[in-house]
């Protein structure tokens, strides 16, 4: 019953495979529950349209995101570009 849900995850398998994908293979324990993914390249918003890229890691591009993700990514200019500390 949270009121969000954001995964951090990394973006891609040890073999350089996408872990964003249109279909999930695994058992799912909720459905439609996540708002928000965290990765080491980007923050993407779930929304009812699909996938949004909000931030980029620095030193990252918008094209090495869809690169590295097994599925769409809707684009709203600007994508800011993420600060860490």
């Amino acid at each position: 019953s949270a009121r969000r849900v954001i995964i951090a995850m990394e973006h891609t398998t040890r073999k350089g495979a996408p872990k964003i994908v249109p279909l999930c293979t695994l058992p799912i324990t909720g459905l439609k529950v996540v708002e928000t993914i965290i990765t080491e390249l980007a923050v993407i918003r779930v929304t009812p349209r699909g996938l949004v890229l909000e931030e980029i890691a620095p030193d990252t591009t918008i094209e090495d995101v869809r690169k590295a993700t097994g599925t769409n990514l809707h684009i709203e200019q600007p994508v800011k570009t993420m600060i860490l500390e």
